[in-house]
C-alpha cells in the first residue's frame, strides 16, 4: 500500500508511529478511517486521540476480564475441583463415593477426555480400565451423543457444556436406578464440565492479558467466550440446586416438592420484610437445601410408617452437619451455610446446634425455619395427613416469640394470605 500524505503531510495509509504493535487492520477498522482517508478528513490531532482511545479501550477490557476471571476462577466456583495433579484421583474418587452414597448403588466410575481416550479419575472399586472414543462402549457413545446412555446395568452420562465434551460419569447398578437421580448426576455433570471448560478459558485468557501484542479484537472475543461460559454456568448453578433439592425431597418421601415449596414461601417472606434481591436469594437457595443432608441417609428410613430405631433416629437429626459439610465443598453455595447450619435455632435461646437467641440468629435461618415448618405441617407425610392452612397459622402464632420470630411469622401470615 502506497504511502500518500495529504496537504499538511500527514500519513494517510502507512501506520501510525504511536500504535505500533498494534494490528494494522485492527488498526484501520478501529480507526474507522474507510473513506474519511481519501477525503483527507482525519487530522494528525485527531488520529492520535482516536489511538488513545483505544489504548484506552484496550486496557478496560483488560480489567474487565481480571474482575471476571477473580470471580469465576475455578477456585471460585467449584472447590471440590480445585486441585493439582498429585491429588486429582483422590478428589475424583471422593466425588464419585458422595454420588454412590447419594443414589446408593453399587458403584460409581468417572472418565477424563485425555488423548482421545477416556481415561479413569475416580472409581468406588478395584475397577481399571479406560476406552478409546468411540461407538464400542457405553461410555464411549455418550461422550459422542452428549446424552445419557442406558445399558443393562450401566449408565453413562456424559460431561459436557456447549463448548465441549470432557469426560463421563458411569454408574453401576443391577436394579433400575430413580429417574430423579439419574437427572441429579446430570445436573452435575453439566456443572463439572462447564467448570472445568471455564477454567481452560481463563487460562487462555490469562495468556492473552498477559501478550502485549494482542488487540482489542482478542480481547473482545475472549470476554464474549468468558461471559457465554459464565452465563451457562450460572444457569446450571441454579439447575443443580433444583435437582438436589428435589433429589432430597424424593428420599425423604415427601408427596410433594416439600424443599421447593419451603424455598418459594421464603422467598415471599423476603418479599413481605422488603429484602434484597441477593439476600432473597440465598434465602431461597437456602431454604432449596434446607434438607440437604437427607441426601446421604438410605432411602429405607424414610419409607417406614412406625417407629423408628434410636440409631435411625440420630442419624436424621444429624442429617443438618453432612449437608453443611457437602455445601462447604460447594462454593458458589457457601454463602447459604449459616443459614442451614442454624435453621434449627429457638427464637427463646433453646435451640440447636449453638443455643443462639432472637436477633443472633442469621436472619435467614429464621426465616428458612418458620417456612419449613409451615410447610411441613400443610404436606401430607406417609405418617399424617397434611393440616389445614388455619390450623398450621394458628400454630405459628402461638408459638411467636418461642420457636420462630414474631416478625416473620406475621410476614409469613401476609404471605400466604395474599
Amino acid at each position: 500500500m502506497k504511502n500518500e500524505k495529504n496537504k499538511n503531510g500527514v500519513s494517510l495509509f502507512s501506520q501510525s508511529d504511536f500504535m505500533i504493535g498494534q494490528d494494522p487492520i485492527e488498526e484501520i477498522f478501529a480507526l474507522n478511517l474507510g473513506d474519511f482517508m481519501a477525503e483527507n478528513l482525519i487530522s494528525e490531532d485527531l488520529a492520535r486521540k482516536i489511538g488513545n482511545n483505544i489504548k484506552d479501550k484496550k486496557a478496560g477490557l483488560i480489567n474487565q476480564l481480571k474482575e471476571l476471571v477473580s470471580i469465576y476462577s475455578l477456585n471460585n466456583t467449584l472447590c471440590v475441583l480445585s486441585f493439582d495433579k498429585s491429588t486429582e484421583h483422590a478428589i475424583y474418587t471422593s466425588i464419585a463415593q458422595s454420588v454412590k452414597q447419594m443414589l446408593e448403588i453399587e458403584a460409581c466410575h468417572i472418565y477424563l477426555e485425555k488423548d482421545n481416550r477416556l481415561e479413569l479419575v475416580g472409581t468406588t472399586s478395584d475397577f481399571d480400565s479406560e476406552f478409546s472414543i468411540d461407538e464400542n462402549s457405553c461410555a464411549g457413545k455418550a461422550y459422542l451423543a452428549k446424552d445419557t446412555v442406558f445399558e443393562k446395568s450401566i449408565i453413562a452420562i456424559p460431561m459436557h457444556c456447549n463448548i465441549k465434551s470432557t469426560g463421563v460419569i458411569v454408574l453401576e447398578n443391577s436394579s433400575p436406578v430413580n429417574e430423579e437421580y439419574v437427572e441429579l448426576v446430570e445436573s452435575i455433570a453439566v456443572l463439572f464440565a462447564t467448570s472445568v471448560t471455564l477454567q481452560k478459558v481463563i487460562d487462555e485468557t490469562n495468556a492473552i492479558m498477559d501478550d502485549e501484542h494482542s488487540s482489542v479484537s482478542d480481547l473482545q472475543h475472549a470476554r464474549a467466550e468468558l461471559t457465554a461460559l459464565i452465563g451457562d454456568l450460572c444457569d446450571y448453578q441454579q439447575s443443580f440446586v433444583e435437582h438436589l433439592a428435589y433429589a432430597v425431597d424424593t428420599k425423604g418421601q415427601y408427596t410433594v416438592s416439600h424443599s421447593k415449596n419451603t424455598a418459594k414461601l421464603a422467598r415471599e417472606i423476603c418479599h413481605q420484610l422488603g429484602l434484597n434481591e441477593k439476600t432473597t436469594d440465598l434465602i431461597y437457595y437456602a431454604g432449596l437445601l434446607q434438607n440437604i443432608g437427607k441426601i446421604t441417609l438410605p432411602e429405607s428410613i424414610f419409607a417406614t410408617s412406625g417407629k423408628l430405631s434410636s440409631e435411625d433416629l440420630k442419624r436424621i437429626q444429624e442429617h443438618s452437619d453432612a449437608g453443611v459439610h457437602l455445601l462447604m465443598n460447594i462454593n458458589f453455595l457457601s454463602e447459604v451455610v449459616p443459614y442451614i447450619t442454624y435453621q434449627k435455632e429457638r427464637y427463646d435461646g433453646t435451640g440447636e446446634p449453638e443455643g443462639l437467641k432472637g436477633q443472633s440468629i442469621p436472619f435467614g435461618s429464621r426465616i428458612i425455619a418458620a417456612a419449613d415448618a409451615y410447610c411441613a405441617m400443610t404436606s401430607d407425610r406417609p405418617y399424617r395427613k397434611a393440616m389445614p392452612v388455619e390450623k398450621a397459622l394458628e400454630i405459628m402464632q402461638s408459638e411467636a416469640g418461642s420457636k420462630w420470630d414474631p416478625v416473620v411469622v406475621n410476614a409469613l401470615n401476609e404471605a400466604v394470605n395474599k
